[in-house]
């Protein structure tokens, strides 16, 4: 509930306003079931035609007042929504820029969708309901039994009875309803997760023809979901069936009541048309409200899946909140690493350990190693993905933590080993580098990253379409474009983490000649589990598990490194067979 206020609270006018005009609402249809129930009297008692006019013309006013509050109240209730339901996806969206890689993996990439989009629906649907439905019955609830007080003690009694045995009957279905409710939101999370499988990894499923054993897994996915709606959706079943048990129930009383009272000259049959009136309308949005509350255990566990999120403190967040001081002078040594060793916070080892060396501008460092050996965690250590758990990394001699992430990633540029392009086009996605750049700087970029040729063979050319995820495109065309990408920012530091692999061997060897051209004013890491990719490195970084095995030049490494002689000779080798 905090949450929703904490949202609500910015649009607290239309808040008020809405909540005024369906008081006014209400309250003015309980009073046109007053002026009917007197118009009804004064007929039969032979009043004249005028009182008959003037009581229809406040009935009409009434009913005008109520009908104009009710589409403003309905009007204003949405907008209300519909911004409450903005912020929090807003929010939420931010805070999930904020998480690091291990956040991700501790919440769930499904999990954050579902969270943004059908949590906060839920909460929408919730927040307009609780308004409309709920709140409106306290006041209901006060004016009616004013109202049949003020015509009949025993009735209003009666009415008051009825009303408390329905409101305690919908507490303890709620209570027992409750965890239902957060059952289906973890399955719905479940299903999430096995549907983004599916589909991101049709090709795997067919190639494999795996289609059966994901049409299983997905068919108790629904089996589960549907198992537990309908366990829920029988406590509204039983919830309705007694409410108008106790509806009709009423009603019999009253009636049952009403004639020796209209024949004692207590009540008249206006005053008995008036109390059903009443109860009807307290008990109708009682039940309403019934249904409204039983949802809510959904929703509020909605709320608490989202306040967890926009709770949750990152992994990676900012020691300082000004940028670095730096000198009009270039350092040499873009980057450096101080006796690093770092750990997953689940591990009980160490991925890295005692790792030094320094990447100097106008330079390439390499770093290979075999599978598990901690290269690509190198980079995600730069990048501050995950923070050291000793030593230090600096960036031209300050430390990485010392300075904000984005003044950190503004003098980076980063290629990952899997290549990702965002839907629209080439240019939209070369421009993400470089939100200025012009054509000509594009297509240098691309030219350096051997996808000029590719990219001038398309009809559009630099307006070519991509798809999402870059599928329309092969795995070495959306290398190149990533590469090209990068260069588009012409950073201090490049960071290619094994983001050659796709290429053939002319176009890595033609790439690598364009890179040093295109690269001498920064530095260079190349993550890479190819010899060929690296050998022309200045120096070279041997990782095995976790630790660094050695470090010079190609030719030096094969005279002191067995590790790096190893991976050559098997490659070679490997290379002679083919």
């Amino acid at each position: 509930m905090k949450l929703i206020l904490q949202f609500v609270k910015p649009h607290w006018k239309l808040c008020l306003a809405t909540i005024l005009l369906l008081i006014v609402d209400v309250t003015g249809a309980l009073i046109i079931s007053t002026f009917a129930a007197e118009m009804l009297n004064l007929g039969t008692s032979g009043a004249s035609f005028e009182i008959l006019l003037s009581t229809g013309a406040k009935m009409g006013a009434a009913s005008l007042i109520s009908s104009v509050c009710a589409i403003l109240g309905g009007y204003a209730c949405a907008t209300l929504s519909a911004c409450v339901g903005k912020d929090m996806r807003v929010a939420l969206y931010q805070k999930s820029l904020k998480l690091s890689i291990y956040d991700f993996r501790h919440f769930g990439t499904a999990s954050i969708t579902t969270r943004t989009v059908s949590d906060i629906t839920t909460i929408q649907f919730a927040l307009t309901s609780f308004i409309q439905i709920v709140l409106p019955v306290p006041v209901i609830f006060v004016v009616a039994l004013t109202l049949a007080f003020r015509l009949d003690k025993e009735m209003g009694f009666i009415l008051l009875a009825v009303v408390a045995v329905v409101f305690v009957l919908a507490l303890f279905i709620m209570k027992t309803a409750s965890p239902l409710f957060r059952k289906l939101q973890k399955l719905l999370d479940r299903m999430t997760t096995i549907l983004l499988e599916n589909i991101t990894g049709v090709r795997v499923v067919r190639a494999f023809n795996n289609e059966t054993r994901e049409e299983t897994r997905m068919g108790t996915a629904f089996f589960n979901y549907a198992q537990t709606s309908i366990k829920a959706n029988r406590r509204f079943a039983n919830l309705d069936g007694l409410s108008f048990l106790f509806i009709n129930l009423f009603i019999v009383i009253v009636y049952w009541l009403s004639g020796g009272r209209i024949s004692a000259r207590v009540l008249q049959i206006g005053d008995i048309t008036a109390i059903i009136g009443y109860a009807l309308m307290v008990l109708y949005f009682l039940m309403m409200a019934q249904m409204v509350i039983l949802t809510m255990p959904r929703a509020l566990e909605c709320c608490e899946r989202v306040r967890s999120v926009l709770e949750h403190t990152p992994e990676i967040q900012d020691m300082v909140s000004d940028e670095p001081q730096v000198s009009g002078e270039q350092n040499d040594e873009v980057l450096a690493f101080r006796d690093v060793s770092f750990r997953f916070a689940d591990a009980e080892e160490n991925t890295l350990s005692h790792l030094n060396f320094v990447c100097k501008r106008g330079e390439t460092t390499a770093i290979i190693g075999g599978t598990g050996s901690g290269k690509s965690t190198v980079a995600s250590l730069i990048l501050r993905f995950h923070d050291v758990t000793s030593g230090a990394v600096c960036l031209n001699g300050t430390d990485i933590r010392q300075m904000t992430q984005r003044y950190l990633r503004d003098h980076l540029a980063y290629v990952q080993q899997k290549a990702w392009l965002f839907s629209g086009t080439i240019a939209s996605n070369l421009r993400y580098g470089s939100k200025e750049a012009n054509e000509e700087t594009l297509m240098h970029a691309a030219e350096v990253a051997q996808a000029g040729d590719f990219i001038r063979s398309l009809p559009n050319g630099l307006n070519s379409f991509v798809a999402q995820g870059g599928t329309n495109f092969s795995g070495g065309q959306k290398q190149r474009l990533s590469i090209a990408r990068a260069l588009v920012k012409k950073p201090e530091l490049y960071i290619f983490d094994d983001s050659f692999s796709a290429l053939d061997f002319k176009t890595d060897a033609a790439l690598r000649k364009a890179l040093a051209k295109e690269t001498k004013d920064s530095a260079v890491l190349i993550i890479a589990q190819r010899v060929s990719t690296i050998q022309h490195a200045n120096q070279i970084i041997v990782l095995h598990e976790g630790q660094m095995a050695g470090i010079g030049t190609h030719d030096e490494l094969l005279e002191t490194c067995p590790v790096y002689r190893e991976i050559y000779e098997s490659q070679t080798k490997e290379a002679q067979e083919e």
